[in-house]
């Protein structure tokens, strides 16, 4: 670095020749995660990944993501449903978004992020409230959404008061408590 503690031109170069690319040249971060998403150093055992750009049924996504859930691993399920956001009719878009907002809250809270991970535990189950109420729908593809967006909320209270999250104890149940 220089006197003005900006790297120079020729650093950044190789700093951005040396990142991770897919086939077709994006950006891709290669390095192993953890059950709650973090990066691993290089080399590490970690958790696979969720394979991006799957399109699955409704029915699959909420199944593959309760499992996940279940697992202990919602930046996982998070990415089950980005997917269903990106691939899905427009007018469920407000739902499947908000169903990752609220999973990935849930991943901030078990990493210890209590603002993060109250706030978008808020932000997820909003979502999902204002698409239930604008849709006329509360259990679309047997989501409870009503039981869902009283856990999200209920949980970014248990976070801001300070308790301690274990994502897979914690874990919603996203057909309700009968499933």
């Amino acid at each position: 670095m220089g006197s003005t503690g900006r790297r120079s031109s020729e650093s950044l170069g190789r700093v951005a020749g040396a990142r991770d690319r897919d086939g077709e040249g994006r950006a891709r971060n290669a390095r192993p995660r953890d059950g709650l998403g973090r990066p691993l150093p290089y080399g590490a055992d970690g958790v696979a990944r969720q394979p991006e750009g799957v399109v699955r049924t409704p029915e699959q996504s909420v199944a593959e993501a309760q499992e996940l859930l279940d697992a202990g691993k919602p930046f996982h399920a998070h990415e089950v449903f980005e997917d269903a956001w990106k691939s899905g009719p427009e007018e469920e878009r407000e739902l499947w978004r908000g169903l990752a907002q609220v999973a990935v809250g849930l991943t901030h809270a078990a990493r210890g992020n209590v603002t993060g991970g109250a706030r978008l535990l808020r932000r997820g189950a909003g979502a999902v409230e204002r698409w239930a109420a604008e849709s006329g729908r509360q259990r679309p593809y047997g989501l409870d959404l009503v039981e869902l967006v009283g856990w999200g909320r209920a949980l970014a209270d248990d976070v801001e008061g300070g308790g301690t999250v274990d994502a897979g104890a914690r874990a919603p149940r996203l057909r309700g408590r009968t499933s």
